[in-house]
């Protein structure tokens, strides 16, 4: 608990201007109706100190919209009013098909319009990203969360269709999150960075070993987010060692094989 309360007090710190927005971004593993309501109220402790959440690796059947519900309810518990929104049914397989979530306060946020999954590259992503447009004052920014086939399926064959996303979307503030199986040093990248796109940490890594080897916990550097330096200021970002919290890495794997990933920015 005194772990827990810890990483509280470094959340809390995140949002000392109003015009600041903290997002997280979390692969969790099957989430879905297998997380049991100690796991889910031990989240929402870590996710509450956030302004807008992007899930990843939501199961397609009727337990993750569950769990995702599950979540926000305990959110609110928490304090504030909590709403989410849900992805259909990505376009791949039936065995690697997923859904995506965001959850937000709706005292800081307000969604515009409907969040939509990829349909132009819908064909060619497996798990296609799902978009959602938010408002904080008077602007606007649009979070796009995706989950990448895995390394050794080559999720660069899929990312490289991501330099086009600015060109279809021209009008909006495309900030990338999720889990892309790649590091960020990759070439895939470099479309991206071509236009002014950067990623919020380099040689951070994101997902969880099998086992710790002499106190290194983390395996690969596979999640963060990108975004465009022209239309976002970077205030600060990172991740949360939320295995920290348990007794052994075992444990922690029940919740998930990657940590949580945050950035924290204000609009230009």
């Amino acid at each position: 608990m005194k772990k827990i309360l810890l990483l509280l007090l470094v959340l809390s710190s995140f949002n000392c201007y109003s015009q600041n927005l903290s997002i997280c971004s979390w692969n969790l593993k099957d989430f879905g109706k297998s997380k049991s309501d100690k796991e889910i109220t031990v989240i929402a402790k870590l996710l509450k100190s956030f302004d807008v959440i992007a899930i990843q690796e939501v199961v397609g059947s009727y337990g993750g919209p569950q769990a995702i519900a599950r979540l926000t309810a305990e959110l609110s518990r928490s304090g504030g009013k909590w709403e989410y929104a849900i992805s259909g049914l990505t376009s791949g397989s039936a065995y690697k098909s997923e859904r995506y979530a965001f959850i937000w306060k709706t005292d800081k946020v307000k969604k515009i319009g409907e969040p939509w999954l990829e349909s132009k590259y819908g064909l060619l992503i497996g798990r296609e990203p799902f978009y959602c447009r938010f408002k904080i004052a008077k602007k606007v920014f649009t979070l796009v969360s995706f989950h990448a086939i895995t390394k050794s399926k080559q999720p660069e064959t899929e990312i490289r269709y991501f330099k086009f996303f600015p060109q279809l979307y021209p009008l909006d503030n495309l900030i990338f999150c999720g889990d892309f199986n790649l590091p960020q040093s990759h070439t895939v990248f470099f479309p991206l960075r071509k236009m002014g796109y950067i990623s919020s940490m380099v040689n951070q890594k994101t997902s969880l070993r099998q086992k710790c080897i002499n106190n290194d916990c983390l395996a690969s550097e596979f999640d963060n987010f990108y975004f465009n330096t022209a239309k976002v200021n970077l205030i600060s970002a990172g991740v949360l060692h939320f295995y920290k919290v348990f007794n052994d890495l075992k444990a922690a794997r029940l919740i998930s094989d990657h940590v949580p990933i945050f950035l924290n920015f204000s609009l230009k």
